[in-house]
């Protein structure tokens, strides 16, 4: 018939009543659930190092001396795999030497991996080596302006945390001293301050809250505790057996460069006793 719409028609069901558009929201169908996106992605990664028995270190020596340049490679990461969901706390446990700080510098990129994929979503901060991203010769108010600045926050919200910073690290009139005149515990102090209160969507921290005296550490943990709560992703490196079973949802194992086993840290943490303790 003349005056009918077609696409009106082809919208009724087999009653004759119009059909009912599904809306664009409609929730997926069941047995399909809906996981997000992981914090932090870690696919088959591997980290080797040059050792060199006498390495040249002009290219004169280069040249003249060219057996110095033979290397033996180590392989620290042998093809390590694992995911960290956003707002998990992972503790990473292992002997010396395991691949334990590798992992924590590969996530950071400070270094970068031979093969395998990382990939971290979010602003990343964190607190790896005592000093790193510290000038010697700057005060430590001006070290926290340098500091922030790397985890990617303007001077503008520099200016808006700053006292909340100085505050926390509790160094008082030694904020205007050059940080060449401090103590590794002073150190600690301002870097994991700014750390903290840079807001980071991933918070990655090694051993470094060893060397803090036994208040400030209970403090450090408080707060680690409190930005947990707020959906912060916190990787930690330690071998404080303890904090991490009573802090961190989950443990990893790294040994001889491999996951030796992950999972509920209570399990994990006895596994790895009974391995070197028992």
């Amino acid at each position: 018939m003349d005056g009918i719409d077609k696409n009106s028609e082809e919208r009724k069901t087999t009653t004759g009543k119009p059909a009912v558009e599904k809306p664009a929201t409609e929730k997926p169908a069941a047995g399909k659930p809906v996981s997000g996106k992981p914090a932090i992605s870690v696919k088959n990664v591997v980290k080797e190092f040059r050792l060199y028995s006498d390495k040249a270190s002009t290219f004169k020596e280069k040249v003249i001396f060219f057996w110095r340049n033979k290397y033996k490679g180590l392989a620290v990461l042998k093809g390590v795999s694992f995911d960290v969901a956003k707002g998990e706390a992972v503790g990473i446990i292992g002997k010396n030497g395991s691949g334990k700080s590798t992992t924590l510098k590969l996530l950071s990129r400070i270094m970068y991996p031979n093969s395998g994929t990382i990939e971290v979503n979010g602003r990343v901060s964190g607190l790896i080596e005592l000093g790193a991203g510290f000038h010697p010769d700057m005060t430590g108010r001006e070290n926290i302006y340098i500091n922030a600045s790397i985890f990617g926050l303007t001077k503008k919200e520099i200016d808006k945390r700053l006292q909340q910073i100085i505050d926390f690290s509790e160094l008082g009139d030694f904020i205007n001293s050059p940080v060449r005149t401090y103590s590794s515990g002073m150190y600690m102090r301002l870097g994991f301050s700014v750390a903290v209160n840079v807001e980071p969507d991933v918070l990655l921290v090694d051993e470094i809250l060893a060397v803090g005296d036994t208040a400030f550490q209970a403090k450090c943990i408080n707060r680690l505790k409190e930005i947990k709560s707020r959906g912060t992703t916190i990787v930690i490196v330690a071998h404080a057996l303890g904090m991490i079973e009573q802090f961190c949802d989950r443990c990893i194992w790294i040994k001889d460069g491999l996951i030796e086993r992950d999972g509920e840290p209570r399990d994990v943490i006895r596994a790895y006793t009974d391995c070197y303790m028992g």
